[in-house]
């Protein structure tokens, strides 16, 4: 078992930009492409995920530092750490569930693509990830292996049908046409969509707008998302108590992050394009007329300006809110660069509208802050169990991606009942 747990991590260790393109690869062949043509489509999407990961690299890298000026500066002493993704994907892929989880979910996937509950094909594998915490969540509570594949299984069916209900918005608003996206963490804002369709019922709010192209004609060239990077940037810098060259320093890496995301995403797209319309033919001549989306990661995403400009603004925004909330004890930090990737969804249903994206995103990351706070007992001792190494002064510890991640959080609630 131990060396099966083994193959499998060194496996998920070879990262997104191997595993997509041998994925896409084998899809290619399976779905009649030429080995040539299939190949060059898997080619073609490990480079464009090489380039976005780079740019969320230089997002991450800059982002990073200037929250933990900004906490320094505020004097924040809270005593749940936020350690980030990777440490918690670190510590998932650590427990005694992990080694059934990719095969589980392969399993699933495919049985809900036959009996046509679900137009998803998830070949985002390195990000069941997700799925795995769930089960190691819920394995820590009750000792049973079966609670915990089944609560990972509840969490997966949930990723899909929430991929697939937003599948039309990613096809219309990102222009990513035949993608989906079932990211565990993305997947958890959903609720927002409810919460913007609320908001633009409201008399006055309804009618608040900063989209990119309204700021653009407003604004001229300094409202291009060039601008926008640059100017939101350089205000994080301030705002982290950085010197001026600093300060001009992170607001040209955000600029980058803007101009440099879009053009990664569109090779992503002509490496996908061939392989999804090779997907529709196969089925249509298999199994009739039946669409089929390829499940991508978040990523893909951030290529539009309007979800960088509301994550920048909401950096701020959720330092300040665990100063002030009563009752939350999260210290936000290790999560802050994943806001772009919580909020797209949000972004999406808001057409771009970054006021109304911002009211929104606050209000989900406020019960994210809460949740995480709750689920940071049986989080630190799922991660002395994986012997993770505790931060420094750190009692206990949590994360906005999965402490705070709301389907996770009503699964665990629910299993909690019987344990």
């Amino acid at each position: 078992m131990q060396g099966f747990v083994d193959f499998i991590q060194a496996f998920l260790d070879l990262g997104a930009t191997v595993i997509l393109p041998v994925v896409i690869f084998l899809l290619g062949l399976l779905f009649g492409q030429k080995p040539g043509k299939a190949f060059r489509s898997g080619l073609t999407i490990g480079v464009a995920f090489v380039g976005i990961f780079l740019v969320v690299d230089l997002l991450v890298n800059n982002l990073g530092p200037a929250a933990q000026g900004m906490v320094d500066r505020l004097g924040v002493e809270l005593n749940v750490i936020d350690v980030g993704w990777p440490a918690t994907s670190s510590i998932a892929w650590a427990s005694t569930v992990a080694a059934f989880i990719i095969p589980l979910g392969l399993v699933v996937n495919v049985a809900m693509l036959l009996t046509k509950t679900t137009k998803t094909m998830n070949v985002d594998i390195w990000n069941f990830w997700h799925y795995t915490f769930m089960a190691a969540l819920i394995y820590t509570i009750s000792g049973s292996i079966i609670q915990g594949l089944i609560a990972a299984v509840l969490f997966q069916i949930v990723a899909l049908k929430v991929a697939d209900w937003t599948a039309p918005m990613v096809s219309d608003f990102y222009e990513l046409p035949g993608v989906s996206i079932a990211t565990g963490s993305t997947i958890s804002y959903a609720p927002g969509i409810w919460l913007v369709k609320l908001l633009q019922k409201i008399p006055g709010v309804k009618n608040l707008n900063a989209d990119p192209d309204t700021i653009q004609k407003r604004f001229g060239i300094f409202g291009e998302s060039i601008f926008i990077g640059l100017f939101l940037g350089a205000a994080i810098g301030a705002l982290a108590g950085y010197s001026a060259g600093d300060i001009i320093d992170i607001g040209m890496s955000m600029a980058a992050v803007m101009v440099l995301m879009p053009k990664m995403v569109k090779i992503l797209m002509e490496g996908l394009m061939p392989v999804s319309e090779s997907a529709r033919e196969w089925l249509n001549k298999h199994f009739g007329d039946k669409e089929i989306l390829i499940g991508l990661d978040a990523a893909v995403l951030l290529g539009h300006p309007s979800v960088i400009a509301t994550a920048l603004i909401l950096v701020p925004i959720t330092v300040l809110l665990a100063v002030i909330l009563p009752g939350n004890a999260l210290l936000p930090f290790g999560d802050l660069a994943t806001i772009p990737f919580v909020v797209a969804f949000i972004v999406g249903a808001a057409r771009g509208n970054i006021v109304h994206s911002v009211i929104v995103g606050t209000i989900m990351i406020a019960l994210s802050l809460y949740m995480a706070t709750d689920i940071a007992p049986i989080f630190t001792e799922m991660a002395q169990n994986a012997q993770f190494e505790m931060p420094e002064g750190s009692a206990k510890i949590s994360s906005i991606d999965q402490g705070g991640n709301l389907v996770n959080w009503i699964i665990w609630k629910f299993f909690a009942l019987f344990n």
